[in-house]
C-alpha cells in the first residue's frame, strides 16, 4: 500500500545536517557525504517530508530509491576500490528515512565489524573535503539533477 507523502516541505534532520556535507540531489534523494574521513560514506535521503520507512514510499519511489542506492554502491566500489560495500537503513538514532553506503576494506580498523561506535569520527580537513566532494560530484554526475 502506498502512503501519500506529507504536504510539509522536505527538511533534513538536524543530526544529518550537522554530520554531513551535501553533494547534490538525485531525482529522489539528497546525496550527502558523511563528514568522517575514516570511511568513504554516502547517505541518501529521499526528499519527502515525514518518511521513516522505505515501505512509506510509493512503489515507483521504492524502485527509484533502489536504482539510486545501487548506483551509489557500484560507483563507490569502483571509485574507492572497495573490498565490500555496507548498505543499511537503520534509523534508530535519526528517524528520518536515510540509507548509508559505506566503503569497507578488509584492512580498515573496524573490519569485519560494523563501523558505528568503534572509533572516533575523524572529520575531513578543508582540502580533503573539497577534493572528496569534487571527486564524488564528478563520479555521480550522470545521476545528479541539474542545478547542482
Amino acid at each position: 500500500m502506498d502512503t501519500l507523502p506529507s504536504m510539509e516541505p522536505f527538511q533534513l534532520a538536524p543530526q544529518l545536517e550537522k554530520d554531513t556535507v551535501a553533494i547534490g540531489d538525485f531525482p529522489l534523494c539528497r546525496v550527502l557525504l558523511m563528514n568522517d574521513a575514516n570511511y568513504p560514506w554516502i547517505i541518501l535521503v529521499p526528499r519527502m517530508a515525514g518518511l521513516e520507512e522505505i515501505y512509506q514510499l510509493s512503489e515507483t519511489d521504492q524502485q527509484q530509491l533502489l536504482k539510486e542506492s545501487s548506483f551509489v554502491a557500484q560507483t563507490l566500489k569502483d571509485v574507492f576500490t572497495a573490498d565490500k560495500m555496507n548498505v543499511a537503513a537503520l534509523g534508530n538514532m535519526v528517524r528520518q528515512l536515510h540509507v548509508h553506503h559505506i566503503v569497507r576494506y578488509q584492512s580498515d580498523s573496524a573490519w569485519p565489524a560494523p563501523v558505528w561506535g568503534l572509533q572516533p569520527t575523524r572529520q575531513y580537513d578543508d582540502s580533503a573535503l573539497k577534493a572528496t566532494v569534487e571527486k564524488l560530484q564528478s563520479a555521480f554526475a550522470a545521476m545528479l539533477v541539474s542545478g547542482q
